[in-house]
């Protein structure tokens, strides 16, 4: 179900920058308003750095990464 949203006292300049960047999609500024929340409000949650890491495979001892070993 689509739902109205009204966005009020939006500064001149960014309301101009939504238009340009509405213009050279080859879209209202409506249907930009429309895909700028969608890409940000449903873009993947973002991972930690501790989750990346755990992702990591083992690929080595930390020895094998030593610089000073020569």
């Amino acid at each position: 179900m689509a739902t109205n949203l009204v966005v009020r006292n939006v500064d001149e300049e960014l309301a101009l920058a939504l238009k340009r960047q509405a213009a050279s999609h080859g879209r209202s500024a409506e249907a930009e308003h429309r895909e700028i929340l969608r890409a940000v409000l449903q873009r993947p949650k973002r991972r930690s750095l501790a989750e990346v890491l755990v992702s990591m495979p083992n690929v080595g001892e930390d020895t094998d990464f030593d610089c000073r070993n020569g």
